[in-house]
């Protein structure tokens, strides 16, 4: 029978007539092309029929089959066509629990001898159903470089929908798990759990990784996972620079302070910083219980045991509850005298507070400071107006950033802006001692002029509200302290001096 005739039988549904037929032509003729054409779509079909996991022994016979065919590279329609298949057994299998792994290596031993179509999108769904294993299988690393991150299309580089829900590109997807799997390490202990990297392959990995930030600087993360990769590595400072931009776009995340005090093991305080940055953030309590336990190390490093305390103490209340193994470590400081001898807190909320200008400092210490005053405090929006010279003045929000501002507060800032509006975006900010001076504040003292009719005054060139006036009961002549904010009249459309304080006592001239 034809190629032809076969193809009616399999197209009619009649398998094991066309297999026999198949058959028959490729042991008379084995090396004809047209017959193992033939037989190979019936194995095709065969494929398809057993495409679940409880056919699975049937599925990879006749995938063996296909692959025992030998044919040659520019058959790539059956191979194609097979990628679809295998794909959809793995989606299959991966919904099974316990997930069988052995399942998985058969399947992927079987098909690296296939010659797809590359970059196709059969070649792409075949990366996607063996993906779905990456997080605990131990040949991940192994599939992706045969696979080959070169034959991702530009498709696999946009981000998916599924049910209306924008999901992480699989290109992103993979290039993340592969670095995972390298920062996992190797097992080279099954009894003791003990892992080696390769550093060989990081080496290797990191130039791709590189590539793909610089071409889609919209995906976060691949600079997280270059700078654990550097820091694995060795190269702290590489790691640092590449990691502060995700970082900044991240830093209400916990894990990223952890990260960072990685960065800083040979400075404590800017790592205690981190540390407290960390903690310092609305996170479930289960996920902190690992950076508790470093960061109660390093207070006791330092002596600060009642601190030291209050940590631990929080771990173990924390496992407790969870019924979970309370790590060894803890129990050892439990046993020690001076946790017997120290007071724990109801919390370390107060020692959170006063690094947290330290850590996000870290962020930005390349962008310089600069002096603001603040002109005007609108507690119920927590938003204040600030001005530094008659060039550069605003408003930002100061929620979680400052404790009870007020008119005249001189500020060390670092400030972000559109340049299209007057409203900042606070990085750091903090008070500035009184040491320090601005250009939009002074202090004088002058004797005070007011006219009868009017509800205001002047202290030299400083104007003086009726408010101020009289909360201060002041009378025309008096001599007085004053300090004053540089401010914009908008009526006179000009910049002048407005008083927000003035002393309440009366200076003898």
């Amino acid at each position: 029978m034809s190629f032809s005739d076969i193809k009616k039988l399999r197209e009619a549904g009649k398998l094991e007539e066309a297999l026999q037929m198949a058959q028959q032509n490729l042991e008379a003729q084995p090396d004809n092309i047209w017959n193992k054409r033939a037989i190979a779509w019936v194995y095709y079909e065969y494929l398809k029929k057993n495409a679940l996991p409880e056919n699975f022994s049937r599925f990879k016979e006749n995938l063996i089959k296909i692959k025992e065919l030998n044919l040659p590279e520019d058959e790539n329609m059956i191979f194609d066509n097979s990628a679809w298949q295998v794909g959809s057994i793995l989606f299959a299998i991966n919904k099974t629990e316990p997930i069988d792994y052995v399942k998985i290596n058969e399947l992927f031993i079987i098909i690296r001898e296939f010659h797809f179509s590359k970059p196709s999108e059969a070649y792409s769904f075949l990366y996607k159903a063996f993906h779905k294993a990456h997080q605990t299988w131990s040949r991940y690393i192994e599939f992706a470089d045969w696979w080959g991150f070169d034959n991702f299309r530009s498709e696999d580089y946009l981000k998916e929908e599924y049910k209306e829900k924008k999901m992480m590109s699989i290109a992103e997807q993979a290039y993340i798990a592969y670095a995972k799997k390298l920062l996992e390490g190797e097992l080279i202990d099954p009894r003791s759990q003990e892992r080696k990297i390769d550093k060989d392959k990081i080496q290797e990995f990191l130039p791709k990784l590189e590539t793909i930030i610089e071409k889609h600087p919209d995906y976060q993360y691949p600079p997280y996972f270059k700078a654990k990769l550097l820091l694995s590595l060795g190269d702290g400072e590489n790691g640092l620079s590449s990691f502060l931009p995700f970082a900044k776009q991240k830093k209400n995340d916990f894990w990223v302070w952890e990260l960072m005090a990685d960065f800083y093991k040979d400075k404590k305080d800017i790592q205690l910083a981190c540390y407290c940055k960390a903690l310092s953030l609305k996170t479930q309590e289960d996920f902190l219980v690992k950076i508790r336990q470093t960061f109660a190390g390093l207070l006791i490093e330092k002596g600060m045991y009642d601190e030291a305390k209050t940590e631990i103490d929080k771990v173990v209340e924390t496992k407790s509850k969870n019924e979970h193994h309370i790590p060894g470590q803890i129990i050892s400081w439990t046993n020690q005298n001076w946790y017997k001898s120290a007071t724990a807190k109801q919390n370390n909320k107060d020692l959170y507070s006063q690094y947290l200008y330290q850590a996000e400092e870290v962020l930005f210490n390349n962008i310089p400071e600069e002096i603001i005053v603040i002109d005007f405090v609108n507690k119920d929006k927590q938003m204040l107006n600030f001005v530094q010279n008659k060039e550069k003045f605003g408003f930002f929000k100061y929620t979680g950033y400052l404790d009870k501002p007020k008119t005249g507060d001189i500020l060390k800032v670092r400030l972000q802006n559109d340049g299209k509006s007057e409203f900042y975006k606070v990085l750091t900010v903090k008070k500035a001692d009184d040491t320090v001076t601005s250009p939009a504040f002074k202090t004088i003292t002058g004797i005070f002029r007011k006219k009868e009719e009017q509800n205001f005054g002047f202290i030299e060139d400083v104007f003086i509200d009726q408010v101020l006036i009289d909360k201060n009961n002041i009378l025309n002549g008096q001599k007085r302290d004053v300090k004053a904010i540089l401010s914009f009249n908008k009526r006179k459309s000009d910049w002048g001096w407005k008083a927000c304080w003035v002393g309440n006592k009366v200076i003898p001239e």
